[in-house]
């Protein structure tokens, strides 16, 4: 039987979808539908809008915990920080929790989210077992696997909001115990897709179990594997919240310890390492900057006001230093072509270090999900870097961006949309499936009221 704090749970969230879809009502006809919203965790900006936006301010809690089910039921705009809170009195955890703190779960779903239990659970649409979509002709729909709604279920991942918006997510969650033990292994680039196709095969390495895999290349000649495995008990446990910074620890230490809530947020603190670009990892700034504003959407709020006021610009410009281009993204590389592809990113795009995180679609025998055409049974490796590079004399800013696409290409990858993206119309609709996201969209949003993904990845309206 439902708890009375479910009850009124459910309650308050069948109040804010109506206010939600009163607030659809008041969108004049014809003008595009969005979220009325202020942060995000998108890399990429786009056309501001006047109108007004979809109320989702209430769409922000856990309705539910089923333990026995191993179960949630998640308002759309509800972050992994709040869901992660919820779910670790009960000793469960989301199948895969995104690096980030405010990344909501709506938005995992619709865009794409990654960690390092993905290489045995996935990516996080594949554990939903329905949710409650609000279409693009105001229609408030439940979507599963099977039945009348089952091809928007199928198409929603990587539509991005174009096909809808979810407002309530019921989810499978995963066992964690209370602390994660975890080993970093030295490979060189050759050895880390062997090692990584040896652990999705078995599920241990050197005869101990793994539960969690991810890792960062420093250098072509300095890569590692984070291996995680549950523990019920730790010696010691170590904290990078504080003066210690986690990124560095792999290359100081073979072993560690983290509480299971400090490790699903190892990541946050230092945005990876891109905080060194704010300062927060120099040790004299690092102590008088509060723990609490030490968090990736602090950084992000930053990196926002650099984008509207160009400061740091201007005076790179002043110093004679040419000006810089974003390059923020994330790809899925096979894994066979993973050592190939680190040596050609290393010379001729030169950041260092970048994430690798093994992945593998959850179900090895089924369907391919549309919109990200990943091949069932195979392992990828999501590889990730983040930061700028000075434009070369006589080059325009998105020429790497462009390199890097065209060889993601050439290694059999696929890039994720979060961030710029330069393909041609033909190109992106080819690779992602726009033709089969079409047909979905002219039936639940047939006057096209949200904006098509081509629009929102490549010309940011």
């Amino acid at each position: 039987m439902p708890s009375t704090s479910d009850l009124a749970s459910t309650l308050d969230h069948d109040q804010a979808v109506g206010r939600l879809r009163s607030s659809y009502q008041r969108i004049p006809a014809g003008q595009p539908v969005r979220l009325a919203k202020r942060s995000s965790n998108l890399f990429r900006p786009r056309t501001a809008v006047e109108t007004p936006g979809l109320d989702v301010s209430g769409l922000t809690g856990v309705i539910s915990v089923d333990p026995a089910a191993r179960t949630a039921d998640v308002q759309g705009m509800c972050t992994y920080e709040d869901l992660v809170a919820a779910t670790l009195p009960h000793g469960l955890m989301p199948m895969v929790v995104p690096q980030l703190r405010t990344i909501t779960l709506g938005g995992a779903v619709t865009g794409l989210g990654i960690e390092s239990s993905s290489y045995r659970n996935g990516l996080p649409h594949e554990s939903v077992l329905e949710l409650d979509i609000l279409t693009g002709s105001g229609d408030l729909v439940t979507a599963r696997p099977k039945g009348e709604h089952a091809e928007l279920f199928r198409t929603f991942p990587n539509s991005y909001g174009s096909l809808g918006y979810a407002t309530r997510l019921r989810i499978e969650l995963d066992p964690i115990s209370p602390y994660v033990a975890l080993r970093h292994v030295r490979l060189g680039l050759d050895e880390l897709a062997p090692a990584i196709e040896s652990i999705v095969a078995g599920g241990t390495y050197d005869d101990q179990p793994v539960h969690f895999v991810d890792g960062v290349a420093f250098s072509p000649d300095e890569a590692y594997l984070t291996l995680g495995r549950n523990s019920d008990a730790a010696v010691e446990t170590s904290d990078y919240t504080g003066q210690q910074i986690f990124y560095k620890s792999i290359q100081q230490r073979t072993t560690d310890f983290l509480t299971a809530e400090d490790y699903l947020w190892r990541w946050d603190t230092d945005w990876f390492w891109c905080s060194a670009a704010f300062g927060a990892q120099n040790p004299y700034i690092r102590r008088i900057w509060p723990r609490r504003l030490r968090r990736s959407d602090v950084y992000h709020k930053i990196i926002g006001f650099e984008n509207r006021h160009q400061v740091a610009a201007r005076i790179n410009r002043r110093k004679g230093h040419p000006d810089r281009e974003r390059v923020v993204q994330d790809v899925e590389i096979p894994a066979s072509q993973l050592a190939g592809f680190l040596r050609w990113f290393d010379a001729e795009v030169g950041m260092r270090p970048v994430w690798l995180c093994p992945l593998r679609l959850r179900d090895p025998a089924g369907e391919a999900w549309p919109l990200y055409p990943l091949k069932p049974g195979e392992t990828y490796i999501n590889v990730g870097f983040w930061g700028t590079v000075p434009i070369a004399p006589g080059a325009a800013d998105g020429d790497v961006n462009r390199r890097i696409e065209a060889a993601v290409a050439d290694f059999d990858g696929h890039k994720s949309l979060y961030s710029d993206a330069y393909y041609d119309r033909d190109t992106f609709d080819q690779l992602y499936n726009v033709p089969a996201l079409q047909e979905v969209k002219d039936r639940y949003d047939p006057d096209a009221r949200l904006t098509g993904l081509y629009e929102k990845a490549v010309t940011r309206r």
